[in-house]
């Protein structure tokens, strides 16, 4: 399953927005419903209950019946996740959204079609035919742009070498090093517009923040998604270190963490092995840059914690070998990866 976004032309704004209303409208209805069966003492309504009591509304709002029912749906599902009786309100500052169903949007010449009109965009996939669209929307981003986010099941696509391994070691000050010697630079977008946006911050200037939050948005995305295609085009195993984003993201190093983008990257990474007829696995790398790649030990010159942290070269003292820090934690990672591969290969030849 993959999910192709595509940005909507501009000409189509009004008819979008048209519909978003009308989506906030049932979503606030339900909300509204919620709430007072909440205060109320009465059972918390479920989704078939507001399906039932927003049932044939759709010609008076001019949406789709199957949008509508999505609604409901999502209302319930966001409201069991952040374990609310009820959610906020969606007005005008509430960015555009407009769900569908499986099927409802189809590919015809020059765009894409749903409830009778055919929506252009400003680029273009291609899209075999009889590709079945599955349930989807459209959404707008912060700065007023909608596109098309149309999830599909396109056959995988055969890599360059299915033999071929690669251990990645995720960091701050580069992004990722791999076990080949390749350094993948960390382009430090936030840090790049700190100070611009502090400054918008500061005047209160909200339209123009949001703009810089999404440049620096669009800016990483676009790098990680490169990145992460070069990878999983040439490699059919990807051995990642299973450092937490969640647990570094409440530390010192939060701003630096989230910045760096490990969550998305591995995703990404995920994703698109799979894509590609390959694998990624996450594996503990734990003394992955204490250990020597070469000879297995554990010299008295290698790096120590915290404290050695600035240290991105050393020799190890036991066979001689000269490591970069980052790749030799690489090299560990991968070959942690693929014993672990090896061990559940055994392990299944013997049931």
């Amino acid at each position: 399953m993959q999910i192709i976004k595509l940005r909507v032309r501009d000409k189509h704004d009004s008819e979008l927005r048209r519909q978003s209303r009308a989506v906030n409208f049932v979503w606030n209805f339900c909300n509204e419903t919620q709430r007072k069966a909440v205060n109320d003492g009465r059972k918390w309504l479920s989704s078939s209950d507001l399906q039932k009591l927003t049932a044939g509304t759709s010609k008076l709002l001019n949406i789709h019946a199957h949008t509508i029912s999505r609604i409901c749906r999502t209302y319930e599902c966001n409201r069991k996740v952040h374990k609310k009786a009820w959610l906020k309100f969606r007005g005008r500052k509430s960015l555009g959204w407009i769900p569908f169903n499986q099927g409802h949007v189809t590919v015809v010449d020059g765009g894409y079609k749903f409830r009778g009109v055919v929506y252009e965009t400003m680029h273009d996939r291609d899209i075999p035919d009889g590709v079945l669209i599955r349930a989807g929307s459209f959404n707008q981003d912060a700065k007023g742009h909608w596109y098309l986010n149309m999830p599909v099941k396109i056959a995988p696509i055969p890599i360059v070498d299915p033999a071929h391994a690669i251990g990645i070691d995720l960091g701050l000050k580069d992004l990722a090093a791999l076990s080949s010697g390749e350094i993948i630079k960390n382009p430090k977008h936030f840090r790049r517009l700190e100070d611009k946006l502090g400054s918008a911050q500061r005047a209160r200037k909200k339209k123009q923040a949001k703009h810089i939050h999404l440049a620096i948005k669009n800016a990483r995305k676009d790098h990680l998604d490169k990145a992460s295609a070069a990878i999983a085009k040439t490699y059919g195993t990807i051995v990642v270190g299973d450092v937490s984003s969640s647990k570094l993201s409440r530390t010192k190093m939060a701003k630096s963490v989230n910045d760096a983008g490990w969550y998305s990257f591995k995703n990404m990474l995920r994703y698109k092995a799979i894509r590609h007829s390959g694998i990624m696995i996450e594996v503990s790398e734990y003394l992955s840059t204490q250990i020597c790649s070469a000879c297995g030990g554990v010299p008295e010159s290698r790096p120590k914690g915290i404290a050695d942290l600035g240290i991105r070269e050393w020799t190890c003292t036991d066979c001689g070998a000269h490591h970069h820090r980052d790749v030799n934690a690489a090299r560990n990672i991968l070959a942690t990866g693929l014993s672990s591969l090896a061990g559940g290969t055994q392990n299944a030849g013997f049931e």
